[in-house]
């Protein structure tokens, strides 16, 4: 299958886990502690890994580590820490408009530093597509008083999407000498070992045992496919295209999200909704207009 395909159809299933992902973390943090939440998350994550690693014999590797605990710290410890803690002050409809949006341009911004060029083109497709993400949420909004406890739940969603950034950007360079999957294999125990301490900061962990199956649902869900399926392939994707690019992915999360709320919930969507998705569909592609320009990648570079 060429890479005009498999890329974007990588891509596509990145923004499909991560759309649930935002269902089952919301319904989650409603009935479990955050953070306790995210350790539980990435320690089923870290054995399933281990487990994926030990049977493909990938070369995990004890050199150049720096950079992958600091993408752990960042994109494990940062990211969920903030965006779920947000998540229990917020409407998801918050997260869903301040973390995709924001993530492809702050990480477009942080990918430079690391040698991605931030031409005039992606910084088109990044401001149109965020114009349209904006008209996909906004449409579908009810209205309600901004307090206080949802701005600093909106301003923590916003440092998380700074986290994720930063995390996307520094696989520029993790992904140079390991693959993916020994990556994510690598910075996901690092990942449970900095976010348990903070779940005894809750309950201790002493809920576990109540905890519904609703719950052990949305966790597995978000160990399983997001951590351990998703967060693979988006480095996958991130190693050919490059952070910016690939980070585009959430722009495409809004969209399925209304889908799924469509077909799941018996939602209709607003005719503005609709003209958001046009948007961003059109924004993705000017921002990737160039990509075509380069020589191909062989399907075996990953």
């Amino acid at each position: 299958m060429p890479r005009s395909v498999v890329t974007p159809l990588a891509a596509f299933g990145v923004a499909v886990a991560w759309s649930g992902g935002w269902i089952a973390g919301k319904l989650g943090v409603t009935s479990a502690p955050p953070l306790e939440f995210s350790a539980v998350r990435f320690v089923i994550a870290t054995v399933t890994l281990a487990a994926i690693a030990i049977f493909t014999r990938t070369g995990i590797g004890s050199s150049g580590l720096v950079p992958i605990v600091l993408s752990a710290i960042f994109g494990y410890l940062g990211y969920n820490a903030l965006v779920f803690v947000g998540l229990t002050m917020a409407p998801a409809s918050d997260a869903a408009l301040i973390v995709p949006t924001t993530i492809p341009v702050l990480t477009a911004v942080a990918a430079s530093f690391f040698g991605e060029r931030l031409s005039s083109t992606k910084i088109a497709g990044f401001v149109l597509a965020s114009i349209g993400a904006a008209l996909v949420i906004a449409a579908g909004q009810n209205g309600g008083d901004l307090s206080g406890r949802r701005l600093l739940g909106d301003v923590l969603m916003l440092a998380g999407a700074v986290c994720w950034a930063i995390y996307t950007a520094l696989g520029t360079i993790t992904l140079r000498t390991r693959s993916p999957l020994a990556v994510v294999t690598i910075a996901t125990p690092i990942g449970a070992l900095l976010l348990l301490p903070f779940g005894f900061f809750e309950q201790s962990y002493r809920d576990l045992g109540s905890w519904n199956t609703g719950v052990w649902i949305d966790v597995l869900y978000l160990a399983l496919v997001v951590t351990v399926g998703s967060f693979t392939l988006f480095y996958w994707v991130v190693r050919r295209v490059g952070a910016g690019i690939a980070a585009m992915s959430s722009y495409f999360v809004p969209i399925l999200t209304l889908a799924m709320a469509v077909v799941f919930l018996g939602d209709r969507p607003q005719p503005l909704q609709l003209v958001g998705g046009v948007v961003i569909l059109a924004g993705v592609r000017v921002a990737t207009l160039r990509m075509a320009e380069g020589p191909p990648l062989p399907e075996g570079a990953a």
